[in-house]
């Protein structure tokens, strides 16, 4: 059992009940582009587990990979006028070991391959064993 709460734990940093049951709503209405990015990263497409709105702490993943330490946000037109408050929110991630990749809506619906690649590139910087 202690093995689980361990692996739990590494997963999602702590999260708690309400963070899960908000995670499933989002993973139930995606956005467009999110839904783009995800036919492009399910099953393990790039060699390794993404999950989808991925429970981390206080916050929800786009996409995380545990193997990889990577999260992915797509940002949409709101994102704009509060830098800030994304600034904060990756640098609260970073503190947690991940790695965070940023792209916009617009990024993955007009060249959702380019998105790929920027992953791929990422995910070979990290020396992720497999690829």
């Amino acid at each position: 059992m202690l093995q689980k709460n361990t692996v739990e734990y590494s997963m999602y940093y702590n999260a708690q009940p309400t963070i899960f049951a908000r995670a499933k709503e989002l993973r139930e209405n995606m956005t467009p582009a999110e839904k783009v990015l995800w036919e492009k990263l399910r099953c393990n497409q790039l060699g390794v587990r993404f999950k989808a709105q991925h429970p981390i702490d206080i916050f929800i993943a786009d996409f995380y990979c545990h193997r990889a330490k990577l999260v992915i946000e797509v940002d949409g037109a709101i994102h704009t006028s509060r830098s800030d408050y994304d600034d904060g929110r990756t640098a609260e991630l970073e503190r947690f070991g991940l790695t965070v990749i940023r792209v916009t809506n617009e990024e993955v619906l007009t060249d959702v391959d380019k998105v790929i690649q920027q992953i791929k590139k990422t995910l070979i910087s990290l020396n992720v064993k497999g690829l």
